[in-house]
């Protein structure tokens, strides 16, 4: 009897280590949560709970913006006495509610493409972070050298502006947002939940520097302007004023660069809108001691000069100093309504040091986030059942344990997900799904292994055994190769690619530990009991004896034919149309309409292409899920327009399309938009990470096996990968960053099938089988084929279950990944193995010499043709 009681105490702990983290799954109310923690109520509480009812009644969906409408000015920290630290909070009332939020809030956290919201990636403008400094030379001419930005310095400042933002978003009531850096001077803003009508104005306020100077302006401004003389630290700016009747006449200032001695938006205290004598909106502020002083003292030093107030570049007054001003407040006055007014008040209070634009955004309907989570998961249950009861029928009882194992395998890794705070996405749940499809694998090679030692007369523990056994190196070289591909999936990725990569690795880390660990431990409890005699299972491929090399040649002429065909039209014929917007830059629209309206695609391509006098690609989307349609448009951006252009595009489309063809009530569902930089960084990266992959894969193999079979290996994985993009080319996808996910999982996949033919022919080689290479090369295709067939079938229907119920999200991950699957199982013979063959002309490898203690097998292979 084995002693494995230590081994049912790890899985026991696994388990309950994953409920502990995956309870609760799913949120709760957050207006509930709010009246069950609160304590020592009374009347005033009683009030707030009232209108939070109303509220909730006429606007259920915004639950945190409804409670903070009815708190107002209340303070509500006598009703929340167990929460420290509310002291040094200088709003306690968003302090409160975030707690609340985080203790309402499920485990498992959905990305916005789940759940609706709005994704912003801000990038920092360090010129403005440079210090200049004006010097003299030898022939007294006056020069100016900008410094290079300090890295200390430009570290400090992107810190500064995620809490600026932080406070910023605090505003917007908006639950569980995400502030982070995104590399050297960059910043990730998620804001799930956001309302359509409050994007754009989430959007100018958070990419708004609020950068307040105060500038002198020249003592001879007019005089020199007259003259067109710009002196050395100055520029021309242009005061925009509104006359009493309506019409606007421009000032023109000659005003200094710096603000006069570093008097900037940093010593504003609170900002606030007031209504001047004519009822137009002003904004007040006080500035904080220190700043009073210092504007104290540059009031008094130049009396009778202008100083002018300069917001984010702009010129908005220049009032005569009259006299000293030591309060400490002022005003700016301008051209802007009631709502800019409050926006500029906002950020005045929160400025940031340097300036920011947004250079790509992603907005998603909370509708088309709920139809989003409705078809992943159909498409899930879909895919699980189907690899599930395949399992089970074929293998029987052992496709019970593997079933058994395979439900521990999602649990762990939605467990795992929760513990580090893995956010799920669409492309998440298609890397669960796939998860599932790909762990099968571990348990067929252990399956079939067993099947074999049953059928050389083991014994059923000895079979057991040895099955384990001899199925663990092909295991671990499988799953380790596809762990290089999702890794660099994680680093070189961006958004949901990464999600995928996180999700693969953890999903591939887990599989092994519940095929190789569990199984086994179910395995030996049973045999132990006496309560396993047989081990039945479906064979229907019996012996099978098939001379697959005999087609290599012709197989492989074929195979880089239409690769040429079909890359050949992708490039030549649809040249920049098989490029998505990730790479080339634009803006990605998804819009709902009336189905009684349906507008002709000439008619919008002609209405869109004029509105952003650009390339538009546009179509009808049908989503299988759910049986609707949406228009699909894709905008792109010229090559050297600026960051923001694309958001300014997608703009101009929609609202062209509706002033055009009003009664087909076009609804914004997505929009996605990225600038011409980051579609360059995307397309890179893309190449960096798969090169890197498969240098890391060759690396890998030939240190496990030798030269030869890596290369045989790399260049299948380089045929299955351009296999891929020709039929995707023919089949008039788009490539995007999904498309990039699927084809790094191409990668380990075919790598994986691979891997398993190049481990028996080793084995065989080693095992001195007699013959020649080409003959062991067939026998090892032919012991492995019952396992070829059925990895690559029930990966093929967890994948075909996204293809046609995950959505349109997931489509194009989903078809490149079905034709991966195809690809990755014929490269593997007639690809990776014919060169193999080839490179060593029919001689048995270096591995191939028997070992000294064994005597030469006789190979039961098909004979030499």
């Amino acid at each position: 009897m084995r002693r494995n009681t230590w081994k049912w105490g790890v899985v026991v702990l696994a388990i309950a280590w994953s409920l502990y983290n995956l309870y609760p799954p799913t949120g709760r109310d957050l207006v509930q949560v709010f009246r069950e923690r609160a304590v020592n109520k009374d009347t005033t509480f009683s009030n707030i709970w009232y209108q939070v009812v109303q509220l909730q009644q006429q606007r259920p969906d915004r639950a945190y913006g409804n409670l903070l409408d009815a708190i107002g000015t209340n303070d509500i920290r006598r009703y929340f006495p167990f929460y420290k630290g509310l002291e040094n909070e200088p709003n306690p009332t968003l302090a409160i509610l975030n707690r609340l939020q985080r203790e309402a809030a499920g485990k498992i956290r959905l990305g916005l493409d789940l759940r609706g919201g709005t994704s912003f990636l801000l990038e920092m403008d360090t010129n403005r972070l440079a210090s200049v400094e004006v010097i003299t030379n030898q022939a007294g001419q006056i020069i100016t050298r900008t410094n290079s930005v300090d890295p200390e310095e430009l570290e400090s400042a992107l810190s500064q502006a995620v809490e600026v933002l932080r406070r910023r978003v605090d505003k917007f009531g908006v639950a569980e947002p995400i502030i982070a850096p995104a590399g050297r001077n960059r910043i990730l803003v998620q804001l799930p939940g956001l309302s359509e009508a409050d994007r754009e104005s989430a959007q100018r306020q958070l990419q708004r520097a609020a950068f307040l100077e105060f500038r002198l302006v020249h003592e001879r401004s007019e005089e020199l302007l007259r003259e067109g003389l710009i002196e050395p630290g100055y520029e021309v700016l242009t005061e925009e004023r509104r006359n009493p009747d309506g019409t606007k006449t421009l000032q023109r200032y000659l005003v200094k660069k710096r603000p006069e001695r570093g008097m900037t938006g940093a010593y504003v205290r609170s900002a606030m809108v007031v209504r001047g004598n004519l009822g137009e909106p002003r904004i007040v502020f006080q500035l904080t001691p220190e700043g009073a002083e210092l504007f104290g003292q540059i009031t008094r030093e130049n009396i009778g000069r202008q100083l002018a107030i300069v917001l984010d570049g702009v010129l908005y007054s220049a009032p005569r100093i009259k006299e000293p001003i030591l309060t400490g407040s002022g005003e700016i006055t301008g051209n802007f309504d009631l709502r800019e007014a409050i926006e500029l008040a906002n950020v005045l209070e929160n400025p940031l040091r340097a300036p920011l634009r947004v250079i790509e955004s992603r907005d998603v309907d909370p509708t088309l986030g709920a139809d989003s989570i409705r078809s992943g998961m159909r498409a899930a249950v879909a895919g699980a059942a189907a690899v599930c009861v395949f399992m089970l029928v074929y293998y029987l009882f052992a496709g019970a344990v593997a079933n058994v194992a395979l439900l521990l395998n999602v649990l762990m890794l939605l467990g795992v997900m929760c513990s580090i705070g893995t956010t799920l996405t669409l492309p998440g749940i298609a890397g669960i799904v796939l998860t599932i499809g790909m762990a099968v694998d571990a348990n067929v090679l252990i399956f079939e292994r067993i099947r074999e030692e049953l059928a050389a007369g083991k014994s059923l523990r000895g079979a057991v055994a040895a099955g384990y056994e001899k199925a663990f190196g092909t295991i671990l070289d499988a799953n380790l190769t596809t762990l290089i591909a999702s890794v660099i999936l994680i680093y070189m990725g961006t958004g949901p690619v990464k999600g995928f990569g996180v999700t693969l690795t953890i999903g591939l880390c887990v599989s092994m530990f519940t095929a190789l660990f569990v199984t086994r431990l179910i395995f030996d409890w049973l045999l132990d009991r006496g309560w396993l005699r047989s081990l039945k299972m479906l064979h229907l491929i019996r012996s099978p004896n098939v001379d697959f090399l005999r087609w290599a040649k012709p197989a492989f002429i074929a195979s880089w034919l239409l690769i040429l065909v079909g890359n050949g039209y992708g490039i030549f014929v649809r040249g920049q149309d098989v490029l998505g917007v990730e790479f080339t830059g634009g803006a990605d629209l998804t819009l709902a309409f009336d189905p009684a309206h349906r507008v002709e695609v000439d008619q919008l391509r002609a209405a869109a292409t004029r509105a952003s006098g650009s390339d538009v690609l546009i179509g009808y989307q049908r989503d299988v899920a759910t049986g609707t349609d949406n228009l699909r448009i894709t905008v792109r951006v010229p090559r050297n327009a600026p960051e923001d252009a694309a958001q300014g595009l997608a703009n101009r489309v929609v609202e062209e399309l509706r002033q055009r063809f009003p009664e087909a009530k076009f609804r914004v569902l997505g929009v996605d938009t990225i600038g011409p930089v980051i579609g360059r960084e995307i397309q890179r990266s893309a190449v960096v990470a798969a090169v890197l992959a498969m240098f890391g894969i060759l690396i890998y193999l030939a240190f496990r096996y030798e030269f030869s079979f890596a290369v045989g290996a790399v260049v299948a994985v380089v045929h299955d990968l351009l296999m891929t993009l020709g039929w995707y080319f023919l089949a008039q996808h788009q490539l995007n960053a999904t498309t990039v996910a699927a084809l790094l999982t191409i990668i380990g996949f075919s790598i994986n099938d691979t891997v398993v033919i190049f481990d028996r022919v080793r084995e065989d080689l080693k095992l001195g089988i007699r013959g020649t290479f080409r003959e062991i090369m067939n026998h090892a295709l032919n012991q492995t084929l019952s396992r070829t067939i059925i990895t690559s079938g029930t990966t093929f229907l967890a994948t075909l279950a996204l293809y046609l119920l995950g959505g349109p999200v997931i489509n194009d991950f989903a078809f490149a990944f079905l034709i991966g699957i195809l690809t990755g199982t014929y490269s593997s013979i007639y690809i990776a193995g014919a060169l193999v063959l080839w490179w060593h002309k029919g001689q048995r490898p270096a591995i191939g010499e028997p070992l000294p203690s064994q005597p030469a097998a006789t190979a039961v292979g098909p004979a030499r043709a």
